[in-house]
């Protein structure tokens, strides 16, 4: 049952993106932006952390789940360490994903000679 869930949920989360796109004629930086943010605002007011809890991969896989790591662990230093916390947090739970996004994008860039 706990795949079922987090097929429809990570699913919901696409469709939503797919809509903003397709209909709302959103590109998809805005598309991407405008999901960052609302994961960014749901972990503010407590919500994404239950979707998570429920969904489990069908809530941290997509882009919404970022929104949700960059307020985490801005809210969880700035507990910590006050307002400097709150840059250090941002930095702290994202950095491994934003290296790992670098690293392979140079990596196929090397191996696959992209045109543009």
């Amino acid at each position: 049952m706990m795949f079922l869930w987090a097929f429809l949920v990570g699913g919901t989360i696409c469709l939503v993106g797919q809509f903003l796109m397709d209909v709302v004629k959103l590109t998809p930086a805005h598309t991407m932006s405008s999901l960052v943010v609302t994961g960014a605002v749901l972990d503010g007011l407590g919500l994404y952390e239950p979707l998570v809890n429920f969904a489990g991969a069908g809530a941290t896989v997509p882009i919404t789940s970022f929104g949700n790591a960059l307020v985490h662990g801005a809210m969880a230093e700035a507990e910590k360490h006050g307002v400097i916390g709150i840059i250090t947090g941002i930095f702290e739970v994202t950095s491994a994903g934003i290296s790992a996004a670098i690293v392979f994008g140079f990596i196929t860039a090397v191996l696959f000679r992209p045109k543009g």
